[in-house]
């Protein structure tokens, strides 16, 4: 009996991890090569349960578009140095992200240069 036991809850601890690994993949669903964006911040969320910095980009036909780039936890960020004004509204930025597959104008934070030549992220 106590073993039917363990092993039932071995499965629920198992599958429960299983279903936490599945829902921050991104197998699919992003890119694995990195595009540049270059444009302005509109507004930088600092917040759980992921930082969105978005960047206003003028299109082929000169109007504007706002990509919405996802970026890491707040807890992460600041342990790396990072702030709720690393990126502040009006800042003129290239971005490296890796696209969602969809073409929607959307994707994962790799890194940014800012007009002054300060680099955030990874950048090489």
């Amino acid at each position: 009996m106590k073993n039917g036991f363990k092993g039932i809850i071995t499965a629920i601890l198992l599958l429960g991890c299983q279903l936490a690994a599945a829902h921050h993949s991104t197998v699919g669903q992003i890119e694995e090569t990195s595009i540049e964006i270059s444009g302005v911040v509109k507004e930088f969320q600092f917040k759980n349960p992921h930082s969105w910095i978005q960047v206003m980009v003028k299109d082929d036909s000169g109007e504007e578009v706002e990509w919405s780039v996802e970026w890491l936890i707040p807890n992460i960020l600041m342990r790396q140095g990072y702030n709720p004004a690393t990126f502040r509204p009006g800042d003129e930025v290239r971005v490296r992200l890796r696209q969602h597959v969809s073409g929607s104008p959307m994707g994962e934070f790799d890194g940014a240069m800012k007009a002054d030549g300060s680099i955030v992220g990874r950048w090489d």
